[in-house]
This record gives structure tokens, sequence and C-alpha cells, in this order.
């Protein structure tokens, strides 16, 4: 922790992303006055361009890997980092643009960029968990302002934070929603995401895209049977699981079980 004669220094980092996460914080209005008063805003682009350089306490990093640069960065951001937070599907995932790691990049550019040799990129979009240790990952497409205040208020009292480990399902049932799928057919992947947004979709009779990711031990394949007695077919089984967080490995590799046969395949699967 920092001494006692100064509070503990945040810094909160950008990578590949949209910046939703990031709103995130600002979005906690009456509880960020909390957060400000117990933590030293050191470096947040997104809310000020002042800076205090040096180390810090509790860096939170949103976004994915996808040049050499932010390859490099990463790892510094790591060595001047106390504790790092990943947070949201990007920096835990590879975000949705990690589609990219399932198809030619170099087609992607030349099809949006004039000049596509102008740009220097990686061929994937990958987590920042595969580039340098990570303290603990918050997911979420964008996380939880909830969860966020839960992990800065366990980084100052000195614990692991505490975030459901469970599906969306059980946050259905919390709040009495009637599941889409068993009602209304409706396609959902509830039973293998990971709970954080209140199961809002399902509420409004729309299934769930997976935002938060897979929960802990998920089972898509047996998802996948029920998908299929549904009406889809395979084509549609490889689409549903590549959205926010594509590349992560439960969702990436049951998408490739029924993905076309010359994408590149993952050699985890």
């Amino acid at each position: 922790m920092a001494s006692p004669t100064r509070k503990p220094r945040l810094a909160v980092w950008k990578f590949a992303s949209c910046d939703g996460c990031q709103l995130s914080l600002l979005d906690c209005e009456d509880e960020l006055l909390a957060v400000a008063g117990a933590l030293d805003i050191a470096y947040f682009m997104e809310a000020t361009r002042g800076r205090i350089e040096g180390r810090y306490d509790l860096s939170l990093v949103e976004g994915s890997i996808t040049t050499a640069h932010d390859a490099e960065r990463i790892r510094e951001v790591r060595r001047r980092s106390r504790r790092l937070v990943t947070i949201g599907a990007c920096a835990t995932a590879g975000g949705i643009q990690g589609l990219r790691n399932f198809a030619d990049v170099a087609e992607y550019a030349a099809a949006v960029y004039a000049r596509p040799d102008y740009i220097a990129t990686l061929a994937t979009s990958t987590p920042i968990a595969e580039h340098v240790p990570v303290d603990f990952e918050l997911r979420g497409c964008p996380i939880s302002k909830r969860q966020l205040l839960e992990v800065v208020s366990a980084f100052l009292a000195g614990r692991r934070p505490v975030t459901p480990a469970h599906s969306v399902c059980v946050e259905c049932k919390l709040r009495g929603t009637v599941c889409v799928m068993v009602a209304h057919g409706t396609a959902c992947l509830g039973p293998v995401t990971h709970a954080g947004c209140g199961a809002l979709c399902p509420a409004y009779d729309r299934g769930c895209y997976g935002c938060f990711g897979p929960k802990e031990t998920p089972n898509p394949a047996s998802l996948s049977g029920r998908l299929a007695a549904l009406g889809m077919d395979g084509g549609q089984l490889g689409r549903v699981y590549r959205s926010f967080n594509a590349n992560a490995p439960e969702f990436r590799q049951e998408s490739q079980r029924h993905g076309r046969q010359d994408e590149p395949q993952d050699d985890q699967g």
C-alpha cells in the first residue's frame, strides 16, 4: 500500500477500445467523490490532462493489444504499477476487434483504408493477460460501475474483490424474469455468460448477447445443442459466440467447432 503520508495513486490506461469502461468510472457520479477523496487520480486522460509521474499503486487498464507499440507500452505500465486490474471485454478477452483473429487482417485493412500500407498493426487482438501478469480481471462490455467500485474498495481495504462467478440465469431468477429461451424459444447466451449486467436483455424479452464473457466452468457445447434444437444451423452457431468476447477461450473454441474449415483453428482447442 502507499505510505501513510500520501493517498494511493490511481492510474487509468487506454489501449484499443471505445473508452466505455473508463466512462463507467466517471458514471459513478456521487460515488466518484468518495473515490477521489480516497485516491490520488494520478493519470486518467479521459478525465484530465494533468498527470503525476512515477509509480502507481493501482492501474486500471482498458483495451486490447493490437499493435507492437502497445505491446511494449503495456510492459511499461506493468513495471510502474503495484497492482494492475484489467477492465472490460477488450482488456480481458480481446474485444470486438478480436474478430480479426478469425480472418486475414490484411484483407480488412485493404477494405477499410485507402492506403493500407500506412497501417501498422498486429494480426491479432489479444487480452492484456497474454502480455503481462494481471492481478484481477473485471468482465463486461461495458463493465458494471457497481463492480468497479467493489474492485477499488477491495484495493483500499487490502482484500481480493468479490464479484459473482455464476451465470446470467441466476440474475434472471433473482429479478423474477421468465426464461426467454424456455418461454419463447429465444436464443440466449445467459447459461454460459458471467453475471454482472443484472440480466438486462432478458428483462426486455431479448436473449443475452454474452457481454460479460464466459462464466466460470461454462458448458457452451451443451448450450449449442439447445440452440440447434431451436433451429440454429452451424453457421449461426459459429457466429453467436463471436461478439464482444469472441476471443475468450471458451467462446472461441465453441465458435470454431461450428466454423468454416478454412478458418485458422485454435491450437489449444
